[in-house]
């Protein structure tokens, strides 16, 4: 009879722990339920950036200094201004200058002149060779006349009356094509009406040319003075013709092109040196600093100014060798600045080293990134944060980061469905800094994932009040 009261109390005590054990895990599984942190699955625009710090600098800067010693005599610009390509900025007095540079200005006009006489010898060419042209022709007409004169009369007193009437007609038709040709002289040269215009004046006064030589072919000898003056004016177009040669044979091969480029050269240093008494700007930009005023004693190297093309700020990163291939030329970028609170900038990548850069064991890459929408407030030497769009899609069904757990070698997830919590297998695609696009896996808009899962799941086991409760 004991026995069996033993049997009943230790039932009874079984049962008790039993049920008080199932009664706890139940309030502990809801108290876990109630602890679970969760986020809706969504979707929409996704982009992953590849983020660097960088240091704003313009588009181009440089510091100016004096190249000679001097006083400065004037300052033309001041901190701020906009500057263009090749303006003097400031000058030293003349008498204070160093005597090469006092002697530049009449090496250069030396300089120059010669130059110049070397330059010009196409039109010296040019005009060598019609003087010779010219000269030639001059010597046969001379001669010409010469002889025909000497023929004496040829003709009958009717043959020379024709040959008289016919030059008064070739004069006649000279004088017609001169005019005609006088009015269409202001136009191009390349004028049709023009040119047939020059070409009839010519074939005229060819034509009355040969009529006077028929005519005085006629006519027969000279008289002694007439004799003397054809001799006379043979004589001169030949000594015409010498010197015509003469100097055709001195202009025809031109200067030897080693002594224009010594000529250029010494016309280049010149100038070069009366240019040590300005200063300056290379490029066009705005003065960044102002380091000189009238009156200041300088020496060569002495600062002038800063200069900077503010039309284009930049910013330069570096990215390890593991993101640089995830940027190209051209993708869009935001920037912001601890100096410009509340404002994002925009950008695209303007540059990508070639090669990257050892240090300390990580090899980087210089990029650099050109701001699209700089301001007043941006201003070189500010720091900037730059994040760069490496890639971007626009209806992405999204996780966040901290949800996704690494199971067996798979990423998982898990979902909360009907207080049940469940694992899900995904493949993750394009990842932001908090969220990631999902590719693969039982999941939806909507489906509520577990930031904060219990250690037990996490390690691949379970607490059976999950995925298995009544």
């Amino acid at each position: 009879m004991r026995r069996w009261i033993w049997i009943g109390v230790a039932a009874a005590i079984l049962a008790a722990a039993f049920f008080g054990l199932r009664f706890r895990s139940t309030v502990s599984a809801e108290r876990a339920l109630e602890d679970l942190q969760t986020v809706p699955v969504t979707r929409g625009a996704l982009s992953a950036t590849v983020g660097a710090t960088g240091i704003v600098r313009a588009n181009q800067s440089a510091q100016l200094v004096f190249q000679t010693t001097g006083i400065v005599e004037d300052v033309f610009v001041a901190l701020g201004d906009s500057v263009a390509r090749d303006a003097i900025l400031a000058t030293l007095e003349s008498t204070s200058l160093p005597s090469q540079v006092l002697l530049a200005q009449a090496d250069l006009v030396t300089a120059e002149k010669a130059l110049e006489d070397l330059q010009d010898y196409e039109k010296e060419k040019a005009a060598a060779q019609l003087e010779l042209a010219q000269a030639q022709d001059a010597l046969e007409d001379a001669i010409y006349k010469r002889n025909v004169r000497q023929q004496g009369r040829r003709a009958s007193e009717d043959t020379i009356n024709a040959a008289r009437a016919n030059l008064v007609l070739a004069e006649k038709k000279v004088e017609d094509a001169d005019a005609a040709f006088r009015r269409v002289k202001g136009r191009p040269e390349d004028d049709p009406q023009r040119a047939a215009a020059l070409l009839a004046l010519a074939n005229a006064r060819k034509e009355r040319d040969s009529a006077l030589r028929n005519l005085n072919w006629y006519l027969g000898y000279p008289s002694e003075t007439e004799q003397a003056l054809l001799d006379a004016e043979v004589a001169l177009a030949e000594a015409r013709l010498e010197d015509a040669k003469r100097e055709w044979e001195r202009v025809k091969d031109g200067p030897d092109a080693d002594e224009i480029a010594a000529a250029q050269a010494r016309v280049d240093a010149a100038r070069a040196t009366l240019e040590m008494a300005h200063v300056r700007a290379p490029f066009s930009g705005a003065i960044t600093a102002v380091h000189v005023m009238p009156g200041d004693r300088v020496s060569a190297g002495s600062a002038a100014f800063g200069l900077a093309d503010l039309s284009r700020l930049l910013v330069d990163v570096e990215l390890s060798e593991v993101d640089v291939n995830r940027v190209c030329i051209g993708q869009p970028d935001e920037l912001t600045f601890d100096a410009v609170p509340n404002k994002v900038y925009q950008g695209e990548v303007a540059e990508i080293g070639l090669v990257g850069m050892a240090a300390q064991g990580v090899v980087n890459f210089p990029v650099t990134v050109q701001i699209l929408d700089a301001d007043e407030l941006v201003r070189p030497g500010m720091t900037a944060a730059v994040n760069i769009v490496a890639e971007e899609v626009k209806e992405a069904l999204q996780v966040p980061n901290r949800a996704v757990r690494l199971r067996d070698g798979q990423r998982v997830v898990y979902v909360l469905r009907q207080g049940e919590l469940k694992p899900v297998n995904v493949v993750l695609g394009v990842s932001s800094e908090t969220y990631s696009q999902v590719l693969e896996g039982d999941l939806e808009v909507g489906d509520l994932v577990v930031l904060n899962p219990p250690m037990e799941f996490e390690q691949g086991g379970g607490p059976p009040f999950f995925g298995g409760g009544q």
